[in-house]
């Protein structure tokens, strides 16, 4: 579900990959003179400068990139950043620059840095000059550990650690308080056309957190599998989580999601906005299934 950059065109002088190999030969001058100055010896390394112009080719990159440098250094996120539907941070990214996972785009862009999960497999960034733009590879979080680690990474590479630890440590405090209502319920994160999402997951922690049970683990299922609408009848979990965009019939995917076979299944919604990325949104994905257990179980008393 993580999305590909995409935006509107460039105006003005079109760049082309070709036309960035002048400077990059310029730039491997000045390095040969810098190897001659110090005698065929290398010079000592340092720490690259802290970038200005940021590019972002992933939706999950994106929101990092919001949540940790400022705005004058964003120079390109994808276009689903600013899409509420998809992205977390939507309201943060509008007004910023969005730009096409495409090569044209990210030499108009002239980024000093580009952020990806991985950027350096990009297609885009393969079609550029070897070597002329640095890149930053984050994993794909599924834990809460790995989102610590993308937001260190992350940090670091814009030349703020401190940021980056700031973030950690309001999430840390924030997750301490998170109430376990579940008292080991069974749960299914169950999605369009039947698709249940299994352990090794960002969604089975977060079900963790709260004190459920995936049902998928209970089963033996994998990461991703697909459970027949009988099959999910005949389980009969204590919870369904879907995505609260199917809280409404749109289509055939959804339809089944409301047949009334499961009707007698309580319910727990989230915004694939706070699940598709391991990010900021974490935190406020888990209050918000502590906090429908408590609602449930409230009712019922």
């Amino acid at each position: 579900m993580a999305a590909s950059a995409c935006a509107s065109e460039g105006r003005g002088t079109r760049l082309t990959p070709h036309a960035a190999l002048p400077a990059l030969a310029l730039l491997l001058a000045g390095g040969g003179a810098l190897w001659a100055q110090q005698g065929g010896r290398a010079a000592p390394a340092t720490p690259p400068a802290a970038p200005q112009r940021v590019v972002s080719l992933n939706l999950c990159a994106d929101q990092l990139l919001l949540a940790l440098a400022d705005r004058d250094r964003i120079a390109g996120l994808t276009r689903n950043a600013t899409d509420p539907g998809m992205s977390a941070a939507a309201a943060a990214a509008r007004g910023l620059p969005l730009i096409r996972n495409a090569a044209e785009q990210i030499l108009v862009a002239a980024p000093d840095l580009i952020v990806g999960m991985p950027a350096s497999g990009s297609a885009a960034v393969a079609a550029l000059p070897r070597g002329s733009f640095r890149t930053l590879d984050l994993p794909t979080a599924d834990s809460f550990d790995v989102i610590r680690r993308t937001i260190r990474l992350t940090a670091t590479a814009l030349g703020d650690p401190a940021r980056g630890e700031a973030l950690i440590a309001r999430m840390e405090r924030d997750l301490a308080g998170v109430p376990r209502p579940g008292r080991g319920r069974v749960a299914a994160y169950y999605q369009r056309r039947g698709y249940m999402t299994g352990t090794g997951t960002l969604i089975d922690e977060m079900m963790g957190r709260v004190g459920l049970v995936n049902l998928a683990a209970k089963l033996g299922k994998p990461p991703l599998s697909q459970l027949s609408l009988e099959e999910m009848v005949a389980a009969n979990p204590d919870f369904l989580i879907v995505e609260s965009a199917s809280d409404t019939i749109t289509d055939q995917g959804s339809e089944m999601l409301h047949h009334p076979a499961l009707r007698g299944i309580p319910r727990l919604s989230v915004p694939e906005a706070w699940t598709v990325c391991g990010g900021p949104a974490y935190g406020a994905a888990v209050h918000r299934l502590a906090g429908q257990i408590q609602r449930h179980d409230g009712a019922r008393r």
